[in-house]
C-alpha cells in the first residue's frame, strides 16, 4: 500500500531493532528486507532508528532492501533521492529531523542524509509472486501488507520469508497480524510486547 509516513508504528520498529542489534553483533553484513515499503518512509525510519542505536562503524554493515509492488513506478527515484516535502516530516522528533535532513534546492522539501540513503536500495517486487529478492536476511519487516492478503496467501508469503531468513533471523509484522498455526513450526515469538518472531 502507498500510504504511510515517517515514524509510523514506532513500537514495532523499535522492538525489531532492540532484538536485531544483539543478534547481529560482530557480523560484517546485515541484510534487512522491508517488504511493502511504499515511498520509503518506513525503511528510512528504520535506518534512522538503527543509526541512533548502533555505532557508526556497525551501521555501515547495514543493507536495507526496500520493496513494493509500486503500480506508479515512482517509488524507486523517490527512495534513491530521499527527498520529501516538509509536511511529511512534521511527525518526526525535531532533534532527529535536524540531524538527518537538510534543505533541498531551496524549496519546501528536505533530503535525508547520504549515509542513510546509501544503506537503502529499492526494487519493484510482488510478494504474491513468492519469488524472494535474495537470501541471508537477518530481519524481514512486513507491516500493513499482509492484512490485504487471503489467509492462504499470508501463509505462503510468510513461508517465503522463513526461507530467506538466516537461522534465528527476525520477522516483524504489524500488531494486528497473528502468526497462523500452520507456521508454528517455522517461527517462535520473540517478545510478548509485539509481533516479533524468530526463525526456529
Amino acid at each position: 500500500m502507498a500510504f504511510t509516513y515517517f515514524f509510523r508504528d514506532m513500537p514495532t520498529i523499535e522492538l525489531a531493532v532492540k532484538h536485531l542489534i544483539p543478534f547481529t553483533a560482530g557480523r560484517s553484513q546485515i541484510r534487512i528486507w522491508d517488504a511493502g515499503c511504499a515511498m520509503g518512509q518506513e525503511p528510512y525510519t528504520l535506518a534512522i532508528i538503527l543509526a541512533e542505536n548502533m555505532g557508526r562503524f556497525a551501521f555501515k554493515n547495514i543493507q536495507i532492501d526496500a520493496t513494493d509492488i509500486d503500480g506508479s513506478n515512482l517509488f524507486g527515484p523517490i527512495i534513491s533521492e530521499g527527498v520529501y516535502p516538509e509536511a511529511e516530516l512534521k511527525r518526526m522528533p525535531k532533534d532527529v529531523f535536524t540531524k538527518y535532513f537538510c534543505k533541498f534546492n531551496g524549496d519546501d522539501s528536505f533530503q535525508i542524509d547520504y549515509n542513510l540513503r546509501n544503506r537503502v536500495t529499492f526494487q519493484k517486487h510482488d510478494l504474491l509472486s513468492l519469488k524472494p529478492i535474495g537470501t541471508g536476511f537477518s530481519l524481514v519487516l512486513c507491516k500493513n501488507v499482509l492484512l490485504h492478503f487471503s489467509g492462504e496467501q499470508r501463509i505462503q508469503v510468510m513461508k517465503m520469508f522463513n526461507d530467506v531468513l538466516v537461522p534465528g533471523g527476525l520477522l516483524a509484522m504489524e500488531q494486528t497480524q497473528i502468526l497462523p498455526e500452520e507456521l508454528t513450526g517455522c517461527f517462535e515469538r520473540t517478545t510478548n510486547d509485539g509481533q516479533i518472531f524468530h526463525k526456529k
